[in-house]
């Protein structure tokens, strides 16, 4: 599971997901990539459950690129716990994906199997996406 090795805070603040990614719109590393079209807290488990269908499916030819990381601490207060008495403990780690922005990339395998990998992933996320080829240079 991904996870930071250390944090400056441990119980950060709630970061918004509104709006339009300020970075990270474009195809950088592979030929093929997927984009998100709203914004979402993503967690751990569905990055790595993403990743995991894509390079089965891909029989591990060819290279991905995960390019959101879950920085961002999820506290939550145990269950039957009466208010106040500070905040939760953190319970999760996730990923800020705001609308636009290409969550992951593929290289080195034709389009076909490149879509279907990101069309197994998609299947994975909250969120509507996108499947986008490097030069077709769709900007949201």
């Amino acid at each position: 599971m991904l996870m930071p090795k250390r944090t400056k805070y441990r119980r950060p603040h709630r970061v918004s997901y509104e709006g339009p990614t300020k970075g990270n719109a474009e195809i950088s590393f592979g030929e093929y990539g997927l984009k998100a079209l709203e914004g979402a807290w993503i967690t751990a488990r569905q990055i790595e459950a993403c990743r995991i269908a894509m390079t089965r499916y891909m029989k591990r030819v060819g290279k991905v690129w995960v390019k959101i990381f879950p920085h961002l601490a999820k506290t939550k207060k145990p269950l039957e716990v009466r208010m106040g008495s500070g905040k939760g403990s953190p319970e999760e780690w996730v990923a800020v994906v705001k609308e636009g922005m290409v969550m992951f990339e593929i290289a080195g395998v034709s389009e076909e199997v490149a879509k279907e990998a990101l069309r197994l992933a998609a299947h994975k996320l909250p969120i509507k996406t996108k499947f986008v080829k490097k030069e077709s240079g769709d900007s949201l």
